[in-house]
């Protein structure tokens, strides 16, 4: 839409902002928390920092494929758009249906508690304060991205250059002050299992790469910025995990680390005493706040696509004639996930969800042949090894989705029951945007 009221997207991002977004997406709270759940699958130092690095060669393979199509369909709405393209509006309705319900919002409520956790924790405040912090911080931010996408991305960038100080000063405090490997606690079991189990929390830790696609309709010269941000986030996200584990594999140790609570704290505390775990608590909130800034601005453009291709409520197509931000979009997003804050039901809806997930990631990333076959004409950006790396991204996906659905039946089948009652969603708002 383009009138008076909807004037559409402003291109207003240049490729240092869209890599913030990039490594802002990817990097939460699971670099300082989730090494020791890796740690505990395998069987050696050498084997957890091997887990870690293919899965950012898996990450990147992703990235590639991200990059072709963000730069094939420079628009807001990222891959809902590409589904539409590509198998017709009810997949990518469904796609939508699921990231609406429960992802984006279950994510940003999740990522809302850590935030609040862990600024009580600094601030020294009470753990009741901590979902009135949490919603506080959801409104903050979607009243924020109401003044557009410039003011999403001036907290965006500061956040991410915060976080990645952060991890620059575990690596620092691992490698400069770590000496030789802690033993590990007394009781403490060695780490075990395989590297094809250790990968699932390892790609989950690397996954939040395509926040950016959701925005591609406000990034200046798409088909050069998108590529470039992608690519180089992901080479940047890769670095720190690697670096960031091998100071933990370093100070702690492969079973100290596996042993590890919170892998992240022990190495401050160790290194800089007290003020060292305040420092890591306050490095973990704000990593998690400008997480929860990305899941907002991009969450609301998809849905904003959503409302103006008629699958949706109509007043979310609605962009604001002055700042050009999703504002109905946003405030929709903001106050359903302030209800999960509230009612405490995210993490359900997150653990439902993950299959679904994984399955939109697949789809979207198979719709690279549905754009080389019929798009062939179109020279832009062009992810390398076509069609092995779409394949094997798929495949691995695959894996993964698998995995979870042997690991959790239930909440496999509960989530795919999420996913089929969005086709009478679908047809209802259908028939009722064609009547109005």
């Amino acid at each position: 839409m383009s009138d008076s009221t909807n004037p559409g997207y402003a291109r207003r991002l240049g490729v240092l902002d869209a890599t913030m977004v990039v490594v802002g997406g990817i990097i939460g709270s699971g670099i300082f928390l989730n090494p020791a759940l890796v740690a505990q699958r395998t069987d050696s130092s050498g084997m957890t920092l091997l887990a870690w690095a293919l899965g950012g060669v898996f990450a990147l393979a992703g990235a590639f494929i991200y990059a072709e199509l963000g730069a094939r369909r420079p628009q807001a709405g990222g891959g809902y758009v590409y589904l539409r393209e590509s198998y017709g509006p009810l997949i990518a309705f469904l796609f939508g249906w699921i990231m609406l319900l429960v992802n984006y919002s279950g994510s940003i409520a999740a990522v809302a508690t850590t935030f609040a956790v862990y600024a009580c924790q600094v601030a020294g405040l009470s753990d009741n304060l901590v979902k009135p912090l949490a919603v506080g911080a959801i409104l903050l931010l979607a009243g924020i991205n109401f003044f557009g996408i410039r003011a999403g991305a001036l907290v965006q960038n500061l956040a991410t250059v915060l976080k990645l100080l952060a991890v620059v000063a575990v690596v620092v405090a691992g490698l400069a002050f770590g000496g030789a490997a802690a033993p590990p606690p007394a009781g403490a079991a060695p780490g075990g299992g395989s590297l094809g189990s250790a990968m699932l929390p390892v790609l989950f830790a690397y996954s939040g790469w395509f926040y950016v696609n959701n925005i591609a309709g406000e990034i200046r010269e798409p088909q050069k910025n998108i590529p470039r941000a992608l690519v180089l986030g992901m080479l940047t996200c890769t670095a720190c995990y690697l670096l960031a584990n091998y100071a933990y594999l370093h100070v702690l140790g492969h079973a100290g680390l596996a042993a590890s609570k919170a892998p992240a704290a022990e190495l401050m505390q160790g290194a800089f005493g007290p003020t060292g775990a305040v420092l890591i608590a306050a490095g973990i909130a704000i990593s998690t706040f400008g997480f929860c800034n990305i899941s907002i601005l991009g969450g609301a453009r998809m849905f904003q696509v959503m409302g103006a291709d008629g699958v949706f409520f109509r007043a979310a197509a609605h962009l604001n004639p002055q700042y050009r931000s999703p504002d109905v979009a946003l405030a929709g997003l903001a106050l359903w996930a302030c209800v999960l804050v509230l009612s405490g039901s995210y993490g359900q809806l997150l653990d439902y969800a993950t299959v679904g997930d994984w399955i939109g990631s697949a789809m979207v990333a198979a719709t690279l042949f549905h754009y080389r076959r019929h798009d062939a004409g179109n020279h832009v950006f062009r992810a390398p090894l076509h069609p092995l790396l779409a394949l094997g991204f798929i495949a691995a996906v695959a894996y993964v989705v698998v995995s979870s659905a042997i690991a959790q039946p239930q909440q496999t089948l509960i989530g795919l029951g999420i996913i089929a009652a969005g086709v009478p969603a679908y047809y209802a708002w259908r028939r009722s945007n064609a009547a109005r």
